[in-house]
């Protein structure tokens, strides 16, 4: 038998030992917010107070009905207090076992009592797992379990660092509960510093240990292949212990290959094996180097990241690892590759997420502009450190946020940490970083001018309900790509904070404008920032605007990953024929294929080459798509292939009769097929269309967008059978119109011509139409979300429907919104209550104005409230961008400043209007 197979499966038999040996974990509580337990409870204050009854564990308790909510801002709190008990066995043989009894999250101030006698001292501190030692208070048979918990700490630095932050305070018990059931002689913890060259070292924590015990480390596969045998060394008078060796060319850990491995450590006395922990870890190297960058693995890398809050609408801060699964796969679809724990450090179970699917996350210390004190910090962190430090995904510590640091903890972290991961202060310069929160544009262009710190703002782009995030991103990342310093950011903020009040109705309340941060909704809907920013960090980066007749098939592309070369990856092409736009209306695939992965190291500049059909042409969009090493979609980009106008000649001719033109007083009515279009002479403008099947009530238009103008001009001219109407506006600029009715054409034409000179929000013309009328609209466009002069990126070239609806992004949740921009519109069906009203376009680039989005009712500046034009629907040249909390748009670099024409030169459009 070979070397090999015998190492094997001498290894698989140590695994199975070592499962008998492990820490038995045993829940008094659930696992989690589906799967809970009912203790007793009775609460002090607020809503379902002074009685006696039961509670769901883990959970918060103002989410299952009892207390009061507050947000962290709110200058009064809500102080009441939870009386917890739970009756639990213990064996017999318990009694030579150590038994912990393991808190994974109290909010704030804990008091255990076993059997009436304290566990320990008073907890304090919201977001870290703390343990005691209840061997000795245990009883054979039932066992009490009391915990008393006060929402608001007796240490006012924990009241400053976690109840005054930027979130949700709650209480109660929201994270499990468990008994750690171990030998008495045992194996405490351990700490591994495995590094990018194979070096591989485990600080292995103990009991006293008695003569002639040995501890051993074993590095294995995932699957339970071992790496190398065993090390060991002898138990002393020590309780600390650190195993050492080296595994020749490891797979290293990185958010792009997640490569894990799983140590053993066993603690034995001759053969016979005492106690055994198996804990996953990464090979791993982190490095900060001053005035250059942060190195992971020996390899310069860009983060892109998100800030995350651990909240769900019905269960505050109580989660799942699906809710975690569920998160982490959607920060990697929006191409993220790193995230930070603001504020606080999240559940275990998310960092297991992040190892095995591969983020980098910052893990921090509570303390929003308010730190903790030194002796409850010192403890604090100690907590923070023990239980995350394994996680090859934490790359590093933050001491607290925004002014929330107390210095004098800093030197904590390395003390319970071998990696010695550097240590931030997030939103000021420390330890080489500039991590400078909301910078505007010239900041970052000055920073990589002239300054040498490395620039990471650990928040920027703040995401204010449909602001930020996607919003300016472009302009900012291209910059920092160029910042010859920069070591990308972190988004603000990954899902909006919004709690089911169930002291409101169960409606959503995200505290005004503080918790509407989010990319996503708080049950994780996606606002159109999701494919924007997706787009945006595409590590296969696209550049072709736009593909003319004489396409060769060569698409330039450029890898922006840090370790995964572009042959890694697959990629594929289709040729779509549009349906009409309709609600179920899919698209024809005319052809389909693969194209070769190029095979580009990161960084590096190529190109895609497409092998199309000969009748490519035909089609009406092409569509290509990446995916990365593990079949997850990275972009997908569309194109256009056929002109607006040629799609306008589409529409259903008409009959050959002449049109008529008639009067009314100051109404023209020009019979055209089988419409009238009412016309108003004084004003030039339409006032209303009849058709066989009633009214139609556009009107008030065309108007130049934000422009007041006077009729100068009106004029009705036959024209063979057939007829025209001119109109001409001046005023700031001027506005042409002409519209054309001709025998055997079903639609209506309409060209204009206008002149603006000067900065403008938007450029184009606007119709009236009643909102209350429509139910839908379906389109051949970009979509299927708005756009904003800043936020044009992720969307794709198709035949799109949705459904009214009158949501405020951050406020209400349907999404795709149906009021806002809409990019590049071929064509345009309005279902309404009257009948359906089709606009064709014969212009590329046409942006579709749809009604006003509602301000948001918390907005207290309008950054987040671009201008609209005063009209219902519009065909627009230019279009406004969206600024953030923060700052006003025209901070947010090139793509966010206003329009501008410098002179009068004319603008040309035209529409077709149909029913």
């Amino acid at each position: 038998m070979s070397a090999r197979l015998l190492l094997l499966l001498g290894g698989l038999l140590c695994l199975q030992t070592v499962l008998a040996q492990e820490t038995r974990r045993i829940y008094l509580s659930g696992t989690d917010k589906d799967h809970t337990v009912d203790w007793d409870f009775y609460c002090s204050g607020g809503q379902r107070s002074g009685k006696h009854t039961t509670i769901a564990v883990p959970s918060n308790w103002e989410q299952q009905g009892f207390g009061g909510y507050n947000y962290g801002h709110d200058k009064v709190k809500a102080d009441e207090q939870g009386f917890y008990r739970y009756r639990f066995p213990a064996p017999a043989n318990w009694q030579q076992r150590q038994v912990n009894i393991v808190f994974d999250g109290v909010m704030t101030d804990a008091t255990i009592k076993i059997n009436g006698k304290l566990a320990g001292p008073v907890h304090q501190g919201g977001f870290y797992r703390f343990k005691y030692d209840i061997s000795s208070l245990l009883r054979s048979g039932s066992n009490l379990l009391e915990v008393k918990v006060s929402k608001q700490s007796a240490d006012a630095g924990v009241n400053r660092a976690e109840r005054n932050g930027d979130f949700w305070v709650l209480g109660g018990i929201y994270r499990p509960v468990f008994l750690e059931v171990k030998p008495l002689v045992h194996i405490d913890h351990v700490a591994i510093n495995a590094t990018a060259n194979g070096d591989f070292s485990v600080q292995t924590f103990t009991s006293a240990l008695p003569a002639g015990c040995t501890l051993s480390a074993q590095v294995f596969t995932m699957n339970g292949q071992p790496v190398q045998e065993a090390v060991q060394v002898p138990g002393a008078n020590g309780q600390v212990y650190t195993l050492r060796q080296s595994v020749s060319h490891p797979a290293t850990w990185s958010a792009e290959f997640p490569n894990r491995y799983q140590a053993v450590i066993q603690l034995k006395k001759g053969a016979q094996v005492l106690h055994s922990v198996t804990q996953p870890f990464g090979f791993r190297t982190i490095e900060i180097r001053p005035r250059d960058g942060i190195y992971v693995n020996d390899t310069r890398v860009m983060l892109k990241g998100v800030n995350r809050h651990s909240a769900w609408p019905e269960t505050g801060r109580t989660l799942s690892k699906a809710i975690s699964i569920l998160d982490v796969n959607l920060m990697k679809d929006m191409n993220i590759n790193a995230v930070r724990m603001s504020h606080y450090p999240p559940d275990e179970h998310f960092l297991d997420v992040c190892d095995s699917l591969g983020l980098f996350v910052l893990d921090e210390l509570t303390g929003w502009q308010g730190a903790y004190d030194t002796v409850v910090g010192h403890r604090l962190v100690r907590e923070l450190v023990e239980r995350d430090v394994n996680h090859p995904s934490v790359i590093f510590w933050d001491n607290g946020n925004e002014g929330g640091f107390n210095r004098a903890l800093d030197g904590d972290f390395a003390e319970y940490d071998p990696q010695l991961r550097p240590v931030l202060h997030p939103w000021e310069r420390y330890n080489g970083l500039d991590t400078r929160h909301y910078p505007d544009f010239s900041y970052v262009v000055n920073s990589s001018l002239y300054d040498q710190d490395i620039l990471m703002p650990t928040e920027f782009m703040h995401g204010l309900y449909d602001g930020g995030h996607g919003a300016g991103l472009p302009d900012f990342w291209e910059r920092m790509l160029q910042h010859p310093r920069c070591a990308g950011g972190f988004l603000w903020a990954f899902a909006d904070e919004g709690l089911v009040r169930r002291d409101k109705h169960d409606s959503i309340d995200t505290d005004g404008n503080h918790a509407p941060d989010g990319i996503v909704g708080p049950h994780r809907e996606k606002e159109g920032s999701f494919y924007a920013i997706k787009t945006t960090w595409s590590p296969v980066h696209i550049s072709l605007p736009v593909i003319s007749s004489g396409f060769n098939g060569r698409v330039p592309v450029e890898n922006r990953y840090d370790y995964t070369s572009l042959a890694q990856c697959r990629f594929r092409w289709q040729l779509l024929r549009l349906p009409s736009p309709g609600k179920n209306n899919k698209a024809d695939t005319i052809a389909a294929g693969t194209i070769p992965a190029p095979d580009l190291a990161p960084h590096a500049k190529g190109f895609l080459q497409l092998a199309l059909p000969g009748n490519w042409q035909q089609a009406d969009v092409l569509y290509i798509t990446a995916q990365d090493p593990y079949g997850r979609e990275i972009v997908t980009h569309s194109w256009p292939l056929q002109s607006p106008r040629k799609a306008a000649n589409s529409f259903p001719g008409g009959a050959q009769q002449n049109v008529v033109t008639t009067n009314s007083g100051d109404t023209v009515i020009v019979h055209h097929a089988d419409a009238a279009y009412y016309f108003s002479r004084s004003s030039g403008q339409l006032l209303q269309m009849m058709t066989s099947k009633g009214k139609i009530s556009l009107s008030g238009g065309p108007v130049l967008a934000g422009i007041k103008q006077e009729l100068q001009q009106f004029e009705v001219t036959p024209t063979n059978g057939g007829c025209t109407i001119n109109a001409r506006y001046e005023g700031k600029g001027f506005l042409q119109v002409k519209w054309t009715f001709q025998p055997g054409v079903s639609a209506a034409h309409l060209e204009y011509s206008y002149s603006i000179k000067g900065e403008t929000p938007f450029t184009g013309i606007t119709f009236r139409y009643p909102e209350e009328k429509v139910k839908g609209l379906g389109w051949i466009g970009e979509g299927p979300y708005r756009v904003w002069k800043n936020r044009l990126q992720g969307q794709q070239f198709g035949s799109w429907y949705k459904a009214y609806n009158n949501t405020i992004t951050g406020e209400s949740w349907e999404y795709p919104e149906f009021k806002g921009y809409h990019a590049n519109v071929y064509r345009a069906t309005f279902h309404t209550t009257e009948q359906d009203l089709t606009f064709y376009t014969g212009n590329e680039g046409t942006f579709l104005q749809i009604f006003h989005p509602q301000p948001p009712r918390g907005a207290s500046n309008n950054n987040t409230n671009p201008a609209f034009p005063d009209g219902d629907i519009g065909f627009m040249n230019t279009i406004a961008p969206i600024g953030t909390k923060f700052q006003q748009a025209a901070l947010m670099g090139p793509e966010s400043q206003a329009n501008g024409q410098l002179n009068y030169t004319p603008v040309r459009g035209e529409i077709w209007i149909s029913f």
